[in-house]
C-alpha cells in the first residue's frame, strides 16, 4: 500500500481508499493510471487515504479483486475511516454489489466519478440532459448495489445529478425520467444543428480545440478571443462546448470552439453518450490539438486523443499541435516531428500565440486559391457556394454586387470563373 497526503485543510472532502488492477498486457502504466485516479477524486471532491494496487492475471469477475487483497482493502477503509472505496475501472453490476456487501461501505468506479465531475461542469441545457441521462442509463443496472450505499450514506459522490440535485433511484422513475430526457437531448439537439447550419452558411472556418483534459484548451481560447470561458487546473473543468470568434492577423474570420478533454479509458458508452457535445470536432474543417508538455505522461496523452478522434470519426482533419505551457518545459518539445505541424506556446503566458495563429493561416490557405471577386446579386447560388465551401477572409456588399474574398479549392474557383465569364 502506498501512502499519500492527507489534504487536511479541507475535512469536509470524503475520504476515500483508491483500488486498482495491474495486469501484464495493461496498456496504461498503473502509477500513472492511479495518480489520475486520484486527480479525478480530487475534482469530484474526494481525499484520498490510501492507493491499494493488486496484481491479477485480469480482473475477478464477480469481485473486481481477490479474496485476500478484499481483506486488505476491508481493513482499511475500518483503520482509516474512510467513506468508501473508489476502483479504477468500470465494474460491472454483479462486482459492484458484491465489493459493496462484502466491505460494507460506498464503491465507485471509475465511471460513475468521470460522470460526477460532468454532473459538476455541467452548465448548458444540453450539458446538463446528457450528463443526467448517462448518469441514469449506467445506474439504472447496478441499482441493486447501488442500493445499498444510497440508503446509508445518503449522498456525496456517485448520488448527485447535475445543480447537486440528488438522482433519482427508483427504477420505473428512471426509466420515465430517461424517456423525457431523450426527447429534451432530441430537440437541443436540433436546435444545435440549426445553429451549426447557420455558421456554415456564413463561410468561416470552423475549429475545434481538442486535447487531454487540463491540457490548457480554455486558457487558450480566453487568450486568443478575449472571452471568459472558465478556466480552472483542475480536470473536465470544461464539459459544455464554448464558441468565439476570432479575427486571424489577416482579416480572416473563424469560429472556434472549445472541447471536453479526453482522457484514458473513457468508455465507449460514454463518448456515446456525450457524442453530440463531442461531434464538435467531427464538424470542425481544422483541429487545433493543445498538449500540455508540462506533463510526464505528454506523449501518452497525444495518443489517447487521437485514438478518441478516431472513435469518434474525427480523422484525416487538417491538424495543428501546440505544444502548451512551454514555460515549464525545461526542453524543446518534438519539434523534429514533421509528421504534423507543431508550435511551441504558453497560453498562460501569452508567448508563442502569433506564431499560432500564423500557422492557423497558413494552414487555411494550403491546397486553396485566394478568390477577389464581386458577386453580382443574381448570383446567390454562386455566393452561398463559396459562403459554404470556401473560407471567407472579407465581404461587404457593393453597389452591382457581394465583394468577397475567400480561399476556396480548385473546383469551386473553376466554377466561379465559369459563372463569372457567362454573366
Amino acid at each position: 500500500m502506498t501512502k499519500t497526503a492527507l489534504q487536511t485543510e479541507n475535512d469536509i472532502m470524503e475520504q476515500v481508499i483508491l483500488v486498482g488492477i495491474a495486469t501484464r498486457d495493461n496498456e496504461y502504466d498503473i502509477k500513472d493510471s492511479m495518480d489520475e485516479l486520484e486527480e479525478l477524486a480530487k475534482t469530484a471532491g474526494a481525499m484520498t487515504l490510501e492507493k491499494i494496487v493488486q496484481n491479477r492475471e485480469g480482473l475477478h469477475p464477480g469481485t473486481y479483486l481477490g479474496k485476500g487483497k478484499i481483506e486488505e482493502v476491508s481493513m482499511a477503509v475500518k483503520t482509516l475511516g474512510a467513506v468508501g472505496i473508489i476502483c479504477d475501472d468500470e465494474l460491472s453490476p454483479a462486482q459492484l454489489k458484491n465489493l459493496e456487501e462484502i466491505l460494507d461501505c460506498k464503491v465507485i468506479d471509475r465511471t460513475m466519478l468521470i460522470l460526477d465531475i460532468f454532473a459538476k461542469h455541467a452548465h448548458t441545457r444540453e450539458g446538463i440532459i446528457q450528463v443526467e441521462l448517462a448518469q441514469l442509463q449506467y445506474r439504472s443496472s447496478r441499482l441493486i448495489g447501488l442500493g445499498t450505499s444510497l440508503s446509508r450514506l445518503g449522498g456525496g459522490i456517485g448520488t448527485r445529478g447535475p445543480g447537486e440535485k440528488k438522482l433519482e433511484t427508483d427504477r420505473r422513475h428512471i426509466r420515465k425520467r430517461m424517456s423525457q430526457l431523450r426527447k429534451e437531448l432530441s430537440e437541443v439537439k436540433h436546435h444545435r444543428d440549426l445553429i451549426r447550419q447557420r455558421r456554415k452558411k456564413q463561410g468561416k472556418l470552423r475549429i475545434a480545440i481538442v486535447g487531454y483534459t487540463n491540457a490548457g484548451k480554455s486558457t487558450l481560447i480566453n487568450a486568443l478571443t478575449d472571452a471568459d470561458v472558465l478556466s480552472e487546473d483542475k480536470l473536465f473543468a470544461t464539459l459544455d462546448p464554448t464558441t468565439r470568434q476570432l479575427v486571424l492577423p489577416n482579416g480572416t474570420e473563424v469560429f472556434m470552439t472549445d472541447t471536453v478533454g479526453f482522457i484514458r479509458k473513457l468508455p465507449h458508452h460514454l463518448i456515446k453518450a456525450f457524442h453530440s457535445t463531442l461531434e464538435e470536432a467531427v464538424v470542425a474543417d481544422m483541429l487545433l490539438h493543445i498538449v500540455d508538455t508540462s506533463n510526464e505522461q505528454a506523449e501518452k496523452h497525444i495518443q489517447v486523443v487521437y485514438e478518441t478522434l478516431d472513435r469518434l470519426g474525427a480523422t484525416g482533419k487538417p491538424v495543428i499541435t501546440a505544444f502548451n505551457k512551454m514555460d515549464q518545459c525545461a526542453e524543446k518539445y518534438l519539434t523534429d516531428d514533421k509528421a504534423f505541424k507543431t508550435v511551441e506556446i504558453s497560453a498562460k503566458e501569452g508567448t508563442g500565440l502569433d506564431t499560432l495563429l500564423e500557422a492557423i493561416e497558413k494552414k487555411i490557405q494550403e491546397d486553396k486559391m485566394l478568390l477577389k471577386s464581386t458577386i453580382p446579386y443574381a448570383q446567390g447560388t454562386l455566393l452561398n457556394q463559396i459562403r459554404t465551401n470556401g473560407q471567407i477572409v472579407h465581404e461587404s456588399y457593393e453597389n452591382d454586387g457581394t465583394y468577397i474574398e475567400a480561399y476556396v479549392d480548385e473546383r469551386l474557383y473553376g466554377e466561379w470563373k465559369k459563372v463569372m465569364e457567362l454573366s
